[in-house]
This record gives structure tokens, sequence and C-alpha cells, in this order.
């Protein structure tokens, strides 16, 4: 397999790295396939979340990189372990009596709380596939219950059948001492109450491919391995879909590297290497505690889509993946407007440098220019300066900028107005805190309303920021950021604010003059 793209070695983005290491890892293990294969796993225990669709995002960076660099073809299975029995109810659903009586049933069993689909693993199943749709992921679904009932597992699971005291060999220093005397690699589902029993394995018998353990009235059955009568604990069962997926790629939580260390040494057993591994760190709420399906802490995509675009969302999950990250709704408007600047940037830059863009990976190589025509910051001040609660209203301020682009509104702009009014109304409208000016202050407001009332209509961003120098030299103030901490807290309520010269040429001079002497007055 050889790089067959000249992009240079040394790039440092990160999913040019993992390509890079992927390959070489291929190589030690003599692999020469016709496609690799990506994975990605979801428990659908609970609501897909956030972590979820950063680690379908971050795994298709990776596989695009590797496409680029070696023009092989790959595929990315995102699995569903749906099998897996329901251990306990989710705080974030409806309905929780109906589910709790469902306790210890396979997940594609449990009612769905919600009333829509067959199951609960059906529903959240669904939800998982629908944001990967609105984000336009190429993938192939698979479904744990239709890989094991349909016996795609079956060679697997023999193999691990044979495997059976070496595996046990591997997994009991692991566990506690009470886990130790009921811990099998085999979950039997039973035929009586239709439960995932974690029961002992009492026999074995490889000649049948079969097991032998207690059921829930204490009767001993013999049931085989295969064709959905077991399901694996969940780390043999990761080993045996690395093993029966033929997966060579794989990243996962900073949290789950014993579990994965322990699958890797489970996958040898079986045969087959296990896959190249990246693991990131973990999303925080903003209790600085990790985000979880179950509680449903920190943010939906759903609610990120309220304030910020798509691509914004992808460049929070581009950067830093190696960093612990508070994922919270004032992460939003910092990534929107870092996402266009990383857009103008990549327009200038040369051919290698734009490898290091994160919107070259976000993109797939062809990201488009920014129509973003107004940063993100400065349309929520906008909004909370003007009041406006509509599109319609805001655009009456950011029409005359558009026009003097020589550009008429597109629909980046548009959900950029429409995110912006939402967070300034949910957020910030609350948390404003307006200063009174003292005697002094107010004198030198007075000076800036009369400074401004002077400038020409037409008035230019550069103009009105040297007015406002201007004024605060004359009236004493030492320090700039003093002067315009003040303007900040009397005109918009708080502490910063967007640059002053640009803010007040988009809100026009009447509209200016006359907020200034609103807070005057």
């Amino acid at each position: 397999m050889k790089q067959v793209n000249h992009i240079p070695a040394n790039i440092k983005a990160w999913p040019m790295q993992e390509a890079v290491g992927l390959k070489k890892h291929l190589s030690s293990i003599n692999e020469n396939k016709d496609k690799i294969t990506f994975q990605t796993g979801y428990g659908p225990s609970g609501l897909p979340h956030i972590g979820t669709f950063g680690e379908v995002m971050r795994t298709s960076m990776v596989r695009h990189s590797f496409e680029k660099l070696y023009e092989v073809k790959t595929n990315l299975l995102c699995f569903s372990d749906d099998l897996d029995g329901l251990r306990k109810v989710p705080d974030n659903i409806p309905n929780r009596e109906l589910v709790e009586k469902d306790l210890e049933l396979p997940l594609s069993k449990v009612t769905d709380p919600f009333g829509t689909h067959n199951s609960f693993a059906e529903h959240n199943n669904s939800k998982l596939c629908e944001f990967l749709d609105g984000f336009n992921f190429e993938y192939e679904f698979i479904s744990s219950t239709k890989c094991y009932s349909e016996g795609l597992f079956n060679d697997a699971l023999v193999q691990v059948l044979a495997k059976y005291d070496d595996i046990m060999e591997i997994m009991l220093p692991s566990l506690g001492a009470e886990r130790k005397l009921t811990y099998s690699p085999f979950l039997p589902i039973s035929k009586k109450s239709g439960k995932v029993l974690q029961v002992p394995t009492l026999e074995i018998d490889t000649k049948t491919h079969s097991i032998v353990f207690e059921d829930i009235d204490g009767e001993k059955v013999k049931t085989p391995v295969t064709d959905g009568n077991v399901k694996l604990q969940w780390k043999a069962d990761w080993a045996m879909r690395w093993f029966a997926l033929s997966v060579d790629y794989e990243m996962y939580g900073k949290d789950l590297i014993p579990s994965a260390n322990l699958a890797s040494k489970i996958c040898r057993l079986l045969g087959r290497k296990a896959p190249y591994q990246f693991f990131y760190e973990l999303f925080l709420d903003d209790q600085g505690q990790k985000i979880s399906k179950s509680k449903g802490n920190g943010l939906s995509i759903e609610e990120w889509l309220r304030y910020g675009s798509k691509d914004s969302l992808s460049l929070f999950m581009f950067q830093k993946p190696k960093t612990a990250k508070r994922l919270y709704f004032d992460s939003i408007p910092r990534s929107v407007d870092d996402y266009h600047k990383f857009l103008e940037t990549y327009q200038q830059q040369s051919k290698s440098d734009k490898f290091e863009n994160p919107v070259w990976h976000i993109h797939h190589g062809e990201p488009p220019k920014s129509e973003l025509l107004v940063s993100f910051s400065m349309l929520m001040n906008l909004a909370g300066a003007t009041g406006s609660t509509s599109i319609e209203t805001l655009l009456s301020f950011v029409q005359k900028y558009l026009s003097d682009n020589n550009n008429s509104m597109n629909p980046t702009m548009h959900g950029a107005m429409q995110n912006a009014i939402n967070y300034f109304n949910d957020f910030l409208k609350s948390a404003r805190v307006f200063k009174q000016p003292s005697d002094n202050e107010r004198d030198a407001l007075v000076e800036l309303v009369r400074k401004l009332e002077l400038l020409d209509e037409h008035w230019e961003a550069n103009e009105i920021q040297q007015a406002i120098l201007d004024v605060g030299k004359k009236k004493g103030f030492e320090n700039n950021r003093d002067w315009f901490k003040l303007i900040y807290e009397v005109l918009l309520g708080s502490q910063s604010g967007p640059r002053l010269g640009s803010f007040f040429s988009l809100l026009g001079k009447d509209k200016t003059v006359e907020k200034f002497n609103e807070v005057l007055r």
C-alpha cells in the first residue's frame, strides 16, 4: 500500500497522523485488503448524544485522510449493541415505568417509551441514523441483534467457545472477588423470561458448540452459543466484533482504555491482531461531569443546532481530541466564528498549509467560501442592542452591509441571524447588568454622543473607532480597555463586546445615538 497523492509527510493535523499510523499498522501485519474497515460503536440504552456524533465525525475524518493518501476503498460500520440487556432505566425518557418492567431484556425487546417504534433500541437506532444522515455521513448501520440471530457471528462465537479457558485467564484478573464467582464471557438469553442472564457457565461442549447454565427457575439448561441463543459480555463482544467484521480502525473514549486492552488480547486469541486504535478525551458538561446517554446531561445535537451551524459542531469535534473539553452552550458562539475564520484563511493558504486547516477535514478537501458577512458575536450583540426578536428586524440593520458587499441574503446569513437571536434571548438577555455611570463617566459618554453626531451619515468603522479613542483620551481614560468596558456595560450590559467601530457602523448612526440617549436619560 503506497501513498499515491502528494501530501507532505510532516502534516501535523491529527486525522492525517492517524491515517499514516493505520497504514503502518496494516503493513506490520501484512494486511493487503481491498477495503479497509472503520468501526464506531453505539449502545442504544439511551438516546444518542453529541459524543456519539463526535466519534462518528472524527472517525470519518481519519477515513477521508486515509482515502486521500492511499486511494484505498474504505467502509464505516456504525454498530449498535442492541442485543445487550437493559441494566437501568435512563433518567431522560418519558414513561419510565414502561421501561422498568423490561429490565434485563435485550434492548431490542424493551418497550419503546416514546411509543413510535417496536422497541426502545429501534427508536434510539432510528435517532442515531437520523442525525448521521442529516450530516451526510457515509456509513453502514449494523444491528447486534441481527448479527447474532441471523448467524453472522456464528463462526466467531464457536471460536470464542474454543478459547473459553484462555479468555477466562485474561478476564478474571481484571475482576473483583465477587464478580469472579459469576463471570462468563457468555450471557445466555433465557427462553423462559427472555432476559439476558449474567450467570456462570457451568459446562462447555465444544463438539455441539453449547454451554450449560442455570436458568431463572434453577433448572440447568444446555443451549448452543450460535444463532442468537447467547450474547457475549461486552469486552469479549468488542473483541469478537473486531475479529468477525475484520475491523481495522476504531476510536473510543479515554475511560475505555483498560477495556480496549483486554479486548485486544482476546482478539489476538481468536486469531487476528486488534485494529489500530485511537482514544480521545471525554466531553464534560457544565459541572465538569462526563456526559452520559442515560443522564442526558451536556448538550444534545438539537440544542447545538438551535444556536450554531452543523459545521461549527464539526469544528468543535475536530479541535484537540485528546484534551478534555467542556461541551456546553458557551462553546457555540466562538465555534461558529472560528469556523468561518478558518474558511477565510483557507482561501489564502498554500496547498500544504490547507491540509492543516480544520475545514479541509470537515469538508473532505473541498471547503466552501464563507458567506457569513457579519460575525456571529456581532449579530448577537446587534440583536441585544436593537431588541430584535425576528430575522426581519435584524436584517433591516444588516441589509446595508450586505448591499455594500454586493451580496444578497444567503442561507448562511439567514441561519446565523436566527441562531444569534435564539442565543441572545435564551442566554444573554437575562444575564445583562447595565451600569449606572458616575457623573464623570456620564460626562464622557455625553461628549462621545456629541462627537458621533458630528460624523457623516455614511460613517465608516475606522472613523467611528477613532472618534471613540479621541474622546476617551480627552476625558482622561489612560487605559482604552477601561473606556471600552464602560461603553459595553452601559450600552450592552456586559463587560466585553464587539469592536465598537464596526458595531456602531452596522447599528447605524441614528440607532447608535438613540441607544446612548436612552441609557443617559
